[in-house]
C-alpha cells in the first residue's frame, strides 16, 4: 500500500538571524523567523509525510509555544517524524519539493540539502527532489519578505519496502 501527502510552509525573513533551509546553513543577511530554526523546506516535507500517514500536522506534534522546540533543528524534528511513521508501519518512498525564494539563490545548496535530508530519512539523493524558483518579483515572496516551500511525499508500508528491497539505512 502506498499513500501520498502534501505540505506547505512559509516563514518571514528577518534581518540578523541565521538562515537554515533544507538542513543547510546558508550565508545571508536575513534568516527565517519561527519558534524552531524555521526551516521552511523541512517543515513542508514533514507535513507532507505526516499527512500521507493520516497523522496530525507538525504544529500538533511540535507546538510552537513549547519551549522544548525553541531553536530546535528541523532535521532533528524530521528524525522524530520518521520514527512516528515507522511506529505506524510506514517507510518513506520519496519526496518532491519546490522552494520559492527571490534571495538568496537556492540552486547552489540543493545537493547539500538532499544529502542532509537523505541522511535523516534513509533515502538516496535520487529519492529526494528539490527545485528552486522565484516568485518573479510578485507578492510578499517577490518583495523578499519570506520564503515558501511546497512538498509531496510518497510513503509505503514498511513490509512492502522490505520485500522490494527499498529500505535504506535506519541509523540516525
Amino acid at each position: 500500500m502506498m499513500r501520498v501527502g502534501i505540505g506547505y510552509d512559509v516563514h518571514r525573513l528577518v534581518a540578523g538571524i541565521p538562515l537554515t533551509v533544507g538542513g543547510v546553513r546558508i550565508e545571508h543577511s536575513h534568516g527565517l523567523e519561527g519558534h524552531s530554526d524555521a526551516d521552511v523546506l523541512i517543515h513542508a516535507m514533514m507535513d507532507a509525510l505526516l499527512g500521507a500517514a493520516g497523522l496530525p500536522d507538525i504544529g500538533h506534534h511540535f507546538p510552537p509555544g513549547d519551549e522544548r522546540y525553541r531553536g530546535a533543528s528541523s532535521l532533528h524534528l524530521m528524525a522524530a517524524v520518521r520514527r512516528l511513521l515507522e511506529q505506524e508501519g510506514w517507510k518513506v518512498a520519496n519526496l518532491d519539493s519546490t522552494l520559492v525564494a527571490e534571495s538568496p539563490r537556492m540552486a547552489p545548496h540543493l545537493a547539500s540539502m538532499k544529502q542532509a535530508i537523505g541522511a535523516v530519512l534513509g533515502l538516496s539523493e535520487a529519492g529526494i527532489g528539490i527545485k528552486a524558483t522565484t516568485n518573479e518579483g510578485m507578492g510578499f515572496l517577490g518583495r523578499r519578505e519570506g520564503i515558501a516551500a511546497m512538498a509531496v511525499a510518497l510513503i509505503e508500508r514498511a513490509e512492502v519496502a522490505d520485500r522490494e528491497g527499498n529500505l535504506g539505512s535506519t541509523d540516525l
